[in-house]
């Protein structure tokens, strides 16, 4: 069995301004965040030149997309997106891909970009994995590969090709019913089970500190 070290990174994805959102990076790396993570929404900083941005202003933190709707570009597109980022970060990007949270058709049709059916975003996917592959072999290091996953069929493709595998499950979920999840990625991913890094997202609800505090 492989050990991973436990690591926390944190989502942002807007500020007020480019000075703000590089404060914003600088302070999580100062506050010992490994990867800040960018979503991928038409309400928040468009990921790659926000965390271009970030890393510009920071030595260690690593950057990541959590997660890119595969409607929204071409593989191809991915892999130059990823390939500059990841040599203009030092090594530091990782490359976080879904086939669409609820709402990301909207974004696509304000795109003017087709959604597709679930299997063709599915496909999609891993065709974008083999162009980020191909892509990279002038860079200093892979691209990592976050995978949001879980229903069977992505969960399959994850285990198969990612290095780090984020289970798509709801904050509300138990711990029985992640626990069933957890069995199920074992299940498709056998012998690679053990090399995976594991992702969940940490939901945290609490009183809104007063203005200027």
């Amino acid at each position: 069995m492989t050990d991973h070290p436990f690591r926390f990174g944190t989502v942002a994805g807007r500020a007020p301004d480019a000075g703000a959102w590089t404060g914003l990076a600088r302070r999580a790396e100062s506050l010992g965040y490994a990867t800040l993570l960018a979503p991928d929404t038409l309400g928040t900083f468009s990921p790659f030149p926000a965390l271009a941005a970030a890393a510009a202003a920071t030595t260690t933190l690593r950057v990541g997309t959590y997660v890119l709707s595969v409607a929204n570009r071409t593989p191809r597109a991915v892999a130059w997106e990823s390939e500059t980022l990841q040599a203009l970060s030092g090594g530091r990007f990782e490359l976080g891909l879904g086939a669409g949270r609820p709402d990301a058709e909207q974004d696509a049709a304000a795109l003017g970009l087709p959604y597709g059916t679930p299997g063709e975003r599915v496909e999609r996917l891993a065709r974008t994995i083999d162009a980020v592959e191909d892509a990279v072999e002038n860079v200093p290091e892979n691209v990592p590969i976050l995978v949001a996953a879980s229903g069977t069929r992505l969960l399959r493709l994850a285990a198969r090709r990612a290095g780090t595998i984020a289970l798509g499950v709801p904050a509300q979920h138990t711990e029985e019913q992640v626990a069933a999840k957890l069995d199920e990625l074992y299940e498709l991913s056998g012998d690679r089970f053990h090399d995976l890094e594991l992702a969940m997202n940490l939901a945290y609800a609490g009183e809104r500190p007063p203005i200027g505090s």
